[in-house]
């Protein structure tokens, strides 16, 4: 784990009430850094919040209610964290959801895309400008090594025409990854950095909404799966490690730059992502 002293830094993590969220967030109150976490629910937030804090010894832990499947909600993820805070040194894009059914959300949008990428995508957006006052500072997505062999198919984004949970994820997955390249070149000279990293297969919650046999899968084969606790290290290298000032528009592994896929590095998907997923966010066009 980095060894950053992160006193008087105000990091921002979505998805912090369990698994890599919450172990993150703990890793963070410990390097004494401000921590808010956003959560779904306000019980669960409370209490990972109340346990941070014990396990840290760190007082200054957050909560702010949001559901990353909702664009009114996360506005108002937004709105709130600017009126208790002036500065973000670090955002964790880590909240994520992997679904065998095709479900969509209040937006209308297929809730593996909306919750993985366009909420993310979103989030960041609005908090851009309050990263670049408080440069230097990180923003880190966290993806999955499932992008690879991935491909974003433009014609069918919201799987309409035909889904696979497992297609729709690694799609999700290699979004990020597109946004992270995209968004690296467009903060350039900011002091603002962005990177996306994949956690390992860690035992966490992870797929339990699916219930059945998905579940009683993941369930068995967790014995296999690293920690929590180890997976959030890869995070929190990428998040703090003095070793990556200045590194931006990478991709990270183990706690080691590596590449991605070869899909991941077509720019000319990265522009257009960014451009349909301005659009399906409701945002101005960006320069």
């Amino acid at each position: 784990m980095s060894s950053a002293n992160m006193a008087g830094k105000i990091c921002l993590v979505t998805g912090g009430n369990s698994g890599i969220g919450k172990a993150t967030a703990i890793g963070l109150a410990k390097m004494r850094a401000t921590v808010v976490i956003a959560t779904r629910s306000r019980e669960k937030g409370q209490t990972a919040v109340s346990d941070i804090i014990v396990k840290s010894g760190n007082k200054n832990v957050e909560l702010i209610q949001a559901d990353m499947s909702s664009q009114d909600s996360i506005h108002q993820l937004a709105d709130e964290f600017r009126a208790k805070h002036e500065k973000l040194h670090v955002l964790i894009n880590n909240a994520g959801v992997y679904l065998t059914k095709r479900t969509t959300t209040s937006d209308g949008f297929e809730s593996t895309f909306a919750v993985n990428h366009l909420g993310p995508f979103l989030l960041t957006s609005l908090l851009l400008d309050i990263l670049k006052a408080s440069a230097p500072s990180r923003i880190v997505n966290v993806t999955s090594d499932a992008h690879k062999g991935a491909n974003i198919r433009f014609d069918d984004l919201q799987g309409e025409k035909r889904f696979s949970g497992w297609q729709a994820y690694g799609q999700s997955k290699l979004a990020m990854i597109l946004f992270t390249h995209e968004l690296a070149k467009r903060l350039e000279g900011s002091g603002v950095t962005v990177n996306s990293a994949h956690p390992g297969v860690v035992r966490t919650n992870f797929a339990k909404n699916n219930g059945g046999l998905v579940m009683l899968g993941f369930r068995f084969l967790g014995i296999f799966f690293i920690s929590p606790e180890s997976s959030a290290k890869r995070i929190l290298y990428v998040a703090t490690s003095p070793d990556l000032d200045g590194v931006t528009g990478k991709y990270f592994t183990k706690m080691r730059e590596t590449r991605s896929s070869p899909e991941s590095y077509d720019d000319d998907s990265a522009k257009r992502l960014w451009l349909v997923s301005e659009q399906l966010a409701k945002l101005s066009p960006s320069p």
